[in-house]
């Protein structure tokens, strides 16, 4: 009989080794990034007129966005679907999705050089333009993320309002407001559920179409006509890995038991989508004839192999065994290989790729970038440790639950 679960703030201490190490990296960062807005991005990045953009723009951004598509991709299955049997994962999904999206969106603001008219594709609107229709998507999404998470906002402070002294007396009043809100978000979080996967289709295609606009700076192995399609289909792919990584990753960190059950089930749905992409990116390169650019041993065939090898084909190959399914060790390491993939893809196609006809140099990340970069990531996971540990998020075993006496005999209930 499988236990009843139900999402419930995580008792553990907050504070641990690993946890010591990140806060360390997320201060070197925010001092590098302290400088970035002191000193000016020259003074922090290798950036140039030849390469305008660079490490920001092709992991905390591309790759951010894509590694966020948990986020829909179970907000679909969970709700648009109706498979209510995903439902202890979709929490943690959206959660994951909020945090990675605000990262993205500060990504944005630090990279551009005049970060303070960040407010300006909200007024300027350029309907033809591929990059504000990112940016304008980006930050309505992040906008639902956050009502999305509304719900467990109000299930975490409802019943518990215990705010002492002079503010005893908003209380009841909060209370009252956290109730009507809960009701009014019952009624209408379907419309919010299915913006959020129209939202995240649109500016995840819209990043390949950017990169179509770069036309022949781009290497022949990543510049095709279906980029849109292919970014697409990469972040449908690395959803459901996302979300079991994440999983078994904070199962592990706050020693609870993985949700193998449903994890492996959301795993048998990993497979048909990467041989989906796999078609379309192989059957795309032999249309093209690029295969031809993989007889050069250099820089971009090699990134490219390690791309489709290790983030694809391999993976692929592991979510149809079922000896992988129902290993946590090995379905991590899947999933992992999956993330490395689509991590890989951005990176090669924002940077790799990305090569100005009047270039001087080369281009290759500061310390300051690299800093800051790892600084966001640690920055990330301190804020989901703590939200996960005062807000209902992780499903776990409900000990007050009392199962059914009755039972069942070849489907005949007694």
């Amino acid at each position: 009989m499988k236990s009843y679960t139900k999402p419930a703030l995580i008792t553990k201490n907050y504070f641990t080794p690993g946890v010591i190490i990140l806060i360390l990296f997320a201060l070197n960062g925010l001092f590098w990034l302290a400088g970035r807005f002191i000193y000016g991005l020259g003074a922090v990045t290798n950036l140039s007129n030849q390469y305008p953009w660079g490490l920001w723009i092709g992991i905390d951004v591309a790759a951010g966005v894509a590694l966020a598509a948990g986020g829909f991709t179970t907000a679909a299955l969970g709700h648009v679907m109706h498979r209510e049997y995903y439902h202890d994962v979709v929490r943690p999904a959206l959660l994951t999705a909020m945090l990675g999206y605000t990262f993205v969106a500060i990504g944005v603001f630090i990279d551009i050089g005049r970060w303070y008219y960040i407010w300006h594709p909200l007024i300027f609107w350029n309907g033809s333009s591929a990059l504000f229709e990112v940016g304008i998507c980006v930050m309505i999404y992040v906008t639902v993320l956050y009502i999305e998470f509304l719900p467990t906002v109000c299930e975490r402070f409802i019943g518990h309002m215990n705010l002492k002294g002079i503010l005893k007396f908003l209380n009841n009043p909060i209370e009252k407001f956290l109730i009507l809100l809960s009701r009014g978000l019952s009624k209408t979080m379907f419309i919010f559920i299915i913006a959020g996967v129209v939202l995240s289709t649109l500016h995840q295609s819209s990043l390949g179409t950017l990169m179509i606009i770069a036309g022949p700076k781009m290497h022949p192995l990543w510049q095709t006509p279906i980029l849109p399609l292919l970014f697409l289909l990469s972040a449908i792919s690395v959803g459901f890995p996302m979300v079991i990584f994440e999983s078994l990753i904070a199962a592990k960190s706050f020693g609870l038991k993985p949700e193998m059950k449903v994890l492996s089930r959301l795993g048998t749905m990993v497979a048909p989508i990467l041989g989906v992409y796999l078609a379309f990116k192989i059957g795309d390169m032999f249309i093209r004839e690029t295969f031809v650019y993989l007889a050069s041993f250099n820089v971009q065939s090699l990134m490219f192999v390690i791309e489709v090898l290790f983030g694809v084909i391999i993976p692929l190959r592991m979510f149809l065994s079922k000896a992988v399914l129902n290993s946590p060790l090995w379905l991590f390491i899947a999933s992992s290989l999956v993330i490395f993939g689509v991590f890989i893809n951005r990176l090669n196609n924002f940077v790799i790729a990305y090569n100005p006809p009047y270039k001087f140099e080369s281009y290759i990340p500061s310390v300051g970038e690299i800093s800051i970069t790892i600084g966001f990531i640690s920055l990330l996971v301190l804020i989901y440790r703590f939200i996960v540990m005062n807000f209902p998020v992780i499903s776990q075993p409900d000990k007050n639950y009392i199962p059914s006496s009755k039972y069942t005999i070849r489907g005949i209930e007694k």
